[in-house]
């Protein structure tokens, strides 16, 4: 599977910038604006961004967040540190512990203060991108996870389905894959579905409702 093209324009973007001393980068915004970028300056409540009331989009967000700050999403063990939105760090003093900390909170670019708008793009291109990018191979992960969860009911909604119509277990897959693409499900979903159809109807106290793939 071919990956999609880069984000090369990031017009209509908004950068939600978290600094507590905007003169460092004060470039960093002329040349968003530049670059058809919206800037909010986000406020900081005892050193942690005031985040806006809306959901962040990773669509449309992007963070921009100063590294010299402690803990300014939340703390390195607390899973809400890290949005699902790109993150890009502003680094002052480059320390293993700061750097460790912006990629806890899933930075994927870093820029240094004070900020020179030459470098800019850049690391809005390789942020932007190693974040989709990442985004990417997550969903992978987890469709790989789903379709190896979802095996063990492909193989009892095969049994059942042979049982049920005598045919072969080729047959029993092909009846299977039919009826759920009839449905627009995935194989495996359907097959759990059709799994636990079943396995209701046979736990009747009256014995009855014999099922046959497609069928209710």
């Amino acid at each position: 599977m071919l990956d999609p093209r880069l984000l090369q324009n990031f017009n209509g973007f908004t950068a939600h910038l978290v600094v507590a001393d905007r003169h460092p980068v004060e470039m960093l915004e002329t040349t968003l604006r530049k670059l058809g970028v919206d800037v909010e300056w986000l406020p900081l409540a005892g050193g942690r961004a005031v985040l806006p009331e809306r959901p962040l989009s990773p669509e449309r967000d992007i963070l921009v967040v100063d590294g010299d700050l402690d803990a300014p999403l939340g703390t390195a063990g607390d899973p809400s540190a890290r949005l699902l939105v790109p993150v890009i760090g502003l680094v002052g003093v480059e320390t293993p512990g700061r750097l460790k900390a912006l990629m806890q909170i899933g930075a994927t670019a870093v820029l240094r203060k004070p900020v020179h708008g030459a470098v800019v793009y850049s690391a809005l291109f390789v942020g932007m991108n190693g974040f989709l990018h990442r985004r990417r191979l997550e969903e992978r992960i987890a469709d790989s996870a789903r379709r190896r969860h979802g095996r063990r009911f492909v193989i009892k909604a095969i049994v059942a389905v042979m049982r049920q119509t005598g045919v072969d277990d080729d047959e029993a897959y092909a009846i299977l894959r039919r009826t759920s693409m009839r449905e627009r499900l995935s194989l495996e979903d359907y097959c759990e579905a059709f799994v636990g159809r079943s396995e209701a109807k046979q736990a009747r106290p009256d014995g009855q409702g014999r099922q046959v793939a497609g069928t209710d």
